[in-house]
């Protein structure tokens, strides 16, 4: 699980403005990183253009995730992930840097900011602390909990029923060996009979 992206923009009537970004691009080839941040950059601006005031989606491409939460009042976060990350993690992540985004930067500067503009800083801190969504979330570290407890319940369950089976096997084998041993038993009095009597 991983988080490329994470970019705050304003939804202005005829295109979309980047305000603020951070990126993790250190997975990707040294030679392609500009390419690939300008691209993620044109995709934000793609998808926060194409979708309305009020709405949250998600856009798969390829094996990236765009997931995209534009406000009310224009203000709009766009995170890109790859396929496994958890979307819920995501609109949560989007909706706490808008909200924080909103308070510190004036609405004035929203239509006609810039990344060299608007001095806001906590972006770079938000996207390493979500790149573990079992750290940042608290109801995803307590689903994985509950995951991790179901597996160990299931083994635990497992070797019970092995255990039963061992001890069900030795029951029969002590039923076989109670009427070997009673035989046993008998022919060693018998013997001990014979012995007695001289």
């Amino acid at each position: 699980m991983r988080l490329y992206s994470l970019s705050v923009l304003y939804k202005g009537d005829a295109k979309a403005v980047l305000l603020k970004a951070a990126y993790d691009v250190s997975s990707f080839s040294f030679f392609q990183r500009s390419s690939v941040q300008e691209f993620m950059t044109f995709t934000s601006q793609l998808i926060v253009e194409r979708s309305s005031k009020g709405s949250r989606a998600s856009v798969k491409e390829q094996e990236y995730l765009c997931h995209v939460y534009v406000r009310n009042d224009s203000l709009a976060g766009v995170v890109i992930a790859d396929n496994e990350y958890p979307s819920r993690v995501a609109f949560t992540l989007l909706e706490k840097v808008l909200d924080e985004f909103s308070r510190q930067v004036d609405r004035i500067d929203w239509p006609v900011g810039s990344p060299d503009t608007i001095q806001y800083a906590g972006l770079d801190g938000h996207l390493s602390r979500y790149q573990n969504p079992r750290e940042a979330d608290p109801m995803t570290k307590v689903q994985a909990e509950l995951d991790e407890t179901k597996i160990i319940l299931h083994n635990t369950m497992e070797s019970l029923l092995e255990r039963g089976e061992k001890l069900d096997d030795l029951v029969s084998k002590s039923e076989v060996l109670g009427i070997q041993s009673k035989a046993f038993y008998k022919t060693a009095r018998k013997q001990n009979s014979c012995c007695a009597i001289m």
